[in-house]
């Protein structure tokens, strides 16, 4: 199966990458403004939007699913753009088949394992009763209950669907993302380094890369660069969009 993706723009390929819970739709605005220079394409990755459902959820996996979307696009060589777990899929894409990526880019991730993250969320969502939801206004109360962070709720609603008139569903897999939870957040170990060129990009008020994280980013990406977005946390193409959008473009211009 073919992972749900959006083409748009001429020039070339840039594959965007969105993070848990996330779609493709979340870069749409994003995507408009590169597609004046590249041939953009956005994916929604399995068991996320408009993609398959598969009780998989592995990097390798993953992987594959993007090896597959770029051969039936006939793309042999992409820059590569990964927010989150979007970015861990960037990163074991890289170092699994370096030949496909042309420059790579990770939006605020790093190579550790991140335990503890999301447990909240998940048991949250999972506690949502759809079968008694009779708006998405029940659901945002409910999820206002124990996730404080206005942001985090309205992206996650974006996940809620009508499944007829009176009921709803999510989206996304969750039941396969919980099982598998403990895989998504694992860190890379990989035998090799990646030894072309990536650009790294945190928020200044996010804590996923730290400075005490970048030797270890370093020994399996030699050649990367780091970059700090300031006044901006984990969401930080969201919350700079210009500087983000900035940023992006003079790294692909002027790689390391």
């Amino acid at each position: 199966m073919i992972l749900h993706h959006k083409i748009q723009g001429q020039g070339d390929p840039l594959i965007i990458l969105h993070g848990l819970f996330g779609t493709s739709d979340n870069w749409a605005t994003l995507a408009r403004r590169w597609a004046e220079r590249f041939t953009v394409i956005t994916v929604d990755l399995r068991n996320h939007g408009r993609s398959f459902h598969d009780p998989v959820m592995s990097y390798p996996a993953m992987v594959e699913d993007l090896v597959r979307l770029m051969e039936s696009e006939w793309i042999h060589k992409a820059h590569i753009l990964g927010h989150s777990m979007g970015g861990k899929v960037a990163m074991h894409l890289a170092l699994s088949h370096p030949d496909l990526v042309d420059h790579l880019l990770i939006a605020d991730i790093g190579t550790k394992d991140y335990p503890g993250g999301h447990e909240n969320i998940i048991d949250t969502l999972n506690a949502l009763p759809l079968d008694q939801l009779t708006s998405r206004a029940d659901a945002e109360t409910f999820l206002r209950r124990t996730i404080p962070q206005d942001g985090v709720v309205q992206f996650l609603l974006k996940n809620l669907a009508r499944d007829g008139q009176h009921s709803f569903r999510w989206k996304m897999n969750l039941p396969a993302i919980t099982e598998q939870y403990d895989q998504i957040v694992s860190g890379l170990h990989p035998d090799h380094a990646y030894d072309q060129p990536a650009t790294f990009l945190r928020g200044g008020r996010s804590a996923y890369i730290l400075d005490e994280d970048w030797p270890g980013i370093l020994d399996i990406f030699p050649q990367a660069r780091l970059i700090t977005v300031p006044d901006a946390g984990h969401w930080l193409h969201s919350e700079q969009p210009d500087v983000f959008y900035d940023l992006v473009n003079r790294q692909l211009n002027d790689p390391p």
